[in-house]
């Protein structure tokens, strides 16, 4: 009997993409179990839990870089993006945004139990005593500016892509990634420089876990829109097929948000001198 290879989204009755079976996500839930497992191991001084953990973070990220490099394949060589799977695409990514601000408002939490009302632990006071604050008008301002500005710049390339102007999308995502990385080797070197660590009380504490996971984010965010600059300079983005870039865009606004409260108040109003 002969076998013919049909397109069945020509052929179907709806319009949703009813995915092929993947061993993307399989292998992902196995490479996070490693780096969950290798993580307590590091912490707890295993021997060889560094390098499980280094093992474990290749393996999500080959898994993850496989498994949408397969989405991107299905959007735009096989065409089963179809508008309702893009909005369903699009809602997706809110909720996951969601589930993101609810990670940050943690952090913040914890940030406002300690800072309004300080215990005796910590002296009664706040920022804690023997803690030397950062100057909010040195690198974090700069890193301010610098995050804000690739905002802007990032929503120039969208404008430019929905008008179809390829160019000033390219130069726009160029000055977006070129900030990015300015940003994150600014936070890395502030780091290095902080007169104190995560261990050093509870300011300390909430200071690398708040700045940290934003940073964190700042990469994801920064390799997002790198996927999607190399994607353009390939033509897989047009003015109407563009799902991808537009939720790159929402994350790095979100980045954008989360850093305005960050500097606000872990930044400025920690400063003894300002208030």
């Amino acid at each position: 009997m002969m076998n013919i290879n049909i397109n069945k989204s020509r052929y179907q009755s709806h319009p949703y993409h009813l995915v092929d079976p993947s061993p993307w996500p399989i292998a992902t839930s196995f490479a996070m179990l490693v780096v969950t497992l290798s993580a307590v191991m590091y912490m707890h001084g295993f021997k060889y839990g560094g390098y499980l953990l280094n093992l474990g973070t290749v393996l999500i990220s080959t898994g993850m870089a496989l498994w949408l490099r397969d989405v991107i394949v299905e959007a735009t060589y096989l065409g089963n993006h179809t508008e309702q799977v893009k909005r369903g695409l699009t809602i997706g990514f809110a909720l996951f945004i969601i589930s993101e601000l609810m990670a940050f408002l943690s952090v913040f939490w914890a940030y406002f139990h300690s800072s309004l009302a300080p215990t005796v632990e910590i002296g009664g006071v706040w920022p804690p005593l023997g803690i030397q604050i950062l100057d909010p008008f040195a690198i974090p301002l700069l890193n301010t500016v610098l995050l804000l500005s690739s905002g802007a710049f990032i929503t120039y390339a969208h404008h430019a892509v929905i008008k179809g102007n390829r160019r000033s999308a390219i130069l726009g995502l160029m000055l977006t990634l070129l900030f990015a990385i300015l940003f994150t080797a600014l936070q890395y070197y502030e780091y290095l420089e902080a007169g104190f660590t995560i261990a050093d009380s509870i300011y300390g504490t909430v200071f690398f876990a708040s700045t940290g996971l934003h940073g964190f984010h700042v990469i994801i965010g920064t390799l997002f829109i790198g996927v999607q600059f190399i994607r353009i300079l390939n033509h897989h983005i047009t003015t109407t097929h563009h799902v991808g870039l537009e939720s790159s865009i929402a994350y790095w606004h979100f980045v954008d948000v989360v850093w305005l409260f960050l500097y606000a108040f872990v930044y400025l109003w920690s400063a003894p001198n300002l208030w």
